[in-house]
């Protein structure tokens, strides 16, 4: 009986998978399917579902009066400065918490007392505190979007390479080099993670107090076209409004991808 030479398998190859900075094509086929037949079979003259192409006249309205533009700059500002603020905040305390096991038995419960808080509740609170303005959306936008930062860094800092930090100490590196040459870069997956859930939240809470506290932005706009029953012009901010998330994605992505481009790939 003749025997059958085993050949060795080779481990498969393995490589970090990259974050993608635009969605598959095929994902918004569905959508795509969906507007076309809503503009065939829809009608001008409807109150409540007016044809796609009605939304591009609305948007075109608003921009030859000048209000579209202004009202996307703004609220990018403050979608931006509370990203910024949140991103800050979130990996710093997440490290200082995620290092320190007291502090992180003593404040997980308060921490997940104030991540359950909704947005919208606090509003009010904060808009007596601090007044009608953008330093009142940008600190609302950065309670609400700075616990997912603030969670995954802690998590990824429980989990730091204790022969890496020692080997820091060892060769006698100060603080701020330990933290800018390995801690920093160990951490920046889990930071990126919680970026990455951060974002959606972010816009979506700006816009909900824009729509809420009339503050001028895209929301107060959408407050504005719904409180008219102008629905043609709310359709057509809402796709605005998507476009900011698909191009917010698409920035979060690209920025991790080059700051992880020297990371080794995961097994």
């Amino acid at each position: 009986m003749s025997s059958v030479p085993l050949r060795r398998l080779a481990p498969p190859r393995t490589r970090r998978r990259r974050s993608s900075a635009t969605p598959p094509l095929r994902g918004i086929l569905p959508l795509a399917v969906a507007l076309a037949l809503w503009q065939i079979f829809g009608s001008d003259q409807s109150v409540f579902y007016p044809r796609p192409s009605s939304w591009w006249h609305a948007l075109a309205t608003l921009n030859d009066s000048g209000v579209l533009w202004s009202a996307i700059r703004s609220t990018l500002v403050t979608l931006l400065l509370a990203m910024a603020v949140a991103t800050a905040i979130g990996a710093s305390l997440g490290y200082l918490i995620g290092r320190s096991r007291l502090a992180d038995r003593s404040l997980s419960p308060t921490l997940e007392v104030m991540r359950a808080m909704p947005p919208a509740a606090i509003v009010p609170a904060f808009l007596i505190l601090l007044g009608f303005g953008r330093g009142m959306s940008i600190t609302v936008v950065t309670l609400a979007s700075v616990w997912p930062i603030l969670l995954n860094t802690r998590t990824g800092a429980r989990s730091l390479n204790v022969v890496l930090l020692e080997s820091a100490r060892s060769l006698h590196l100060s603080p701020l080099a330990r933290a800018r040459k390995v801690v920093l870069p160990a951490l920046l997956p889990s930071i990126f993670l919680g970026v990455r859930v951060a974002a959606p939240i972010a816009l979506v809470v700006t816009l909900l107090v824009e729509f809420l506290v009339q503050f001028y932005g895209v929301g107060a706009l959408i407050a504005s076209a719904q409180r008219d029953y102008l629905s043609a012009k709310v359709y057509g901010l809402a796709v605005v409004a998507g476009v900011f998330g698909l191009v917010l994605n698409s920035l979060v992505a690209l920025l991790e991808n080059f700051a992880l481009r020297h990371h080794a790939p995961n097994r």
